[in-house]
């Protein structure tokens, strides 16, 4: 499976906006399916493949793919194994591409969230190593 991150576009073949039945047609079926109807009258479809380290979201009416939590250490973004970077060469490395504005939060649970808006993505590290990648249309 490709798992070249593209930003704002999605993970390999699986992009953003595609219908939840494209993207279970690609991936194939669902370790795990929940479902989530929040006050909004809106609802989630979360798909979860944990051989591949990958958690997608699908919301909607007619549910779309909106966002991808990544912990597959496989990926890559600009060409580079981002799981084997630290903090600062992974800054480094979206800088470089031209995505430099970035705000950075400890969570409550611990982890240190790296984002950078611009690119509609989340790093998140625990105790210096990367962990999850969330990746959003």
């Amino acid at each position: 499976m490709d798992l070249t991150i593209e930003l704002k576009k999605g993970l390999g073949a699986i992009a953003f906006g595609m219908p939840v039945e494209e993207v279970v047609r690609l991936m194939g079926i669902a370790d795990e399916v929940e479902n989530i109807d929040n006050a909004a009258d809106e609802s989630t479809t979360v798909l979860r493949y944990n051989d591949l380290g990958l958690t997608l979201f699908c919301e909607g009416e007619n549910p779309t793919l909106a966002c991808i939590d990544i912990s597959n250490e496989d990926c890559t973004l600009f060409g580079a194994h981002v799981f084997d970077m630290d903090e600062r060469e992974l800054v480094s490395l979206m800088v470089k591409n031209g995505i430099t504005e970035q705000d950075v939060d400890e969570e409550d649970w611990g982890e240190r969230r790296v984002t950078f808006n611009e690119g509609n993505i989340d790093f998140y590290f625990d105790k210096g190593e990367l962990v999850s990648i969330i990746l959003g249309a």
